[in-house]
């Protein structure tokens, strides 16, 4: 990885690649299962994602109506902000190591500069998809199965379509990392800004499943508005509440560190390899472990194990 004052510019060589790629391979797979297993989406839901949008809004986010355009906008971005750590939005935290790829500043104010170009072109890739899916999803309404309260043996429709939209992303969040650690071909070895651009299609494409019922009210909102440009509107929003807090996150952890978080990981580019790839493959392994094996055995297809605290 080379780093210039303009842009990063990172590719997998030999020399690049990080030692023990096996082990590491190995130990985000685990992460990625063991947080499956612990997740539980009733403690993150409802009471961190709940009082988050009560307390913002001032009222009951669930049960009081959406009154008007100003306010529907404005629970928008305050339900992507409760939103933050659901199930489906956590793979966000794999946006930290492309994000530190602009970094390697050893001062506070440089380390902070250098976040700005990759938090904006993980937000053109987001914005891009959540804006079209919103504009399309206002005109196709209730034919579209996440909006449907029809079931399928048994299963909600809506949430089938959460099992094939994250175990898609999921897949390819695994993909990108073996991509980094150098296993895999990587699409975007010479490419730095296309792969962060697709690192925020694929978070903008969260909306595309997300059964989060704070969205899932803000959705048929946009849709009984009749206007596909509220709901593009509505869901960029949503994402760029999202984003904040993850933005918010690394810049604290780039105060906190004096820069010296940058310095440390882009000092060595099989450091930088390791710690994305890492955090991809188990991230990505979480969401199709959760989504696509979990999941169903709530609905007693298959078997999962179940934590004390998770409810089935």
């Amino acid at each position: 990885m080379a780093v210039t004052n303009d842009r990063p510019v990172v590719h997998v060589t030999a020399g690049t690649r990080p030692a023990a790629r096996g082990r590491i391979i190995l130990g985000s797979v685990a992460a990625g299962v063991l947080l499956a297993v612990l997740w539980s989406y009733e403690f993150v839901d409802h009471v961190i994602g709940d009082n988050v949008a009560n307390t913002l809004l001032g009222h009951d986010a669930k049960a009081t109506a959406i009154g008007g355009t100003a306010a529907g906008l404005v629970f928008a971005f305050v339900s992507g902000l409760a939103g933050t750590f659901t199930a489906c939005n956590i793979a966000m935290a794999a946006a930290v190591g492309p994000m530190s790829q602009a970094g390697g500043a050893d001062a506070t104010r440089a380390g902070l500069r250098g976040l700005l170009r990759p938090v904006a072109w993980l937000t053109v890739g987001m914005v891009a998809v959540s804006g079209v899916y919103g504009f399309v999803g206002v005109l196709l309404g209730d034919r579209l199965p996440q909006l449907s309260t029809d079931t399928v043996g048994g299963l909600p429709v809506r949430l089938v379509q959460s099992m094939v939209v994250f175990g898609v992303i999921g897949l390819a969040f695994v993909y990108l990392g073996l991509a980094v650690l150098g296993t895999l071909p990587d699409p975007f070895a010479h490419r730095p800004v296309a792969r962060v651009v697709v690192l925020g299609a694929l978070v903008g494409g969260f909306l595309i499943g997300r059964p989060y019922p704070l969205f899932n009210k803000l959705f048929h909102w946009a849709v009984d508005s009749g206007n596909p440009l509220y709901g593009a509107g509505a869901f960029v929003l949503q994402s760029l509440g999202n984003i904040a807090i993850v933005a918010a996150m690394f810049a604290l952890v780039i105060v906190l560190t004096r820069g010296r978080f940058i310095q440390w990981l882009a000092s060595s580019p099989a450091r930088t390899a390791a710690v994305t790839g890492a955090m991809m493959i188990a991230l990505g392994v979480f969401m199709v472990v959760y989504w696509d094996v979990r999941l169903p055995a709530m609905f007693d297809y298959g078997w999962f194990p179940t934590m004390p605290y998770n409810a089935r």
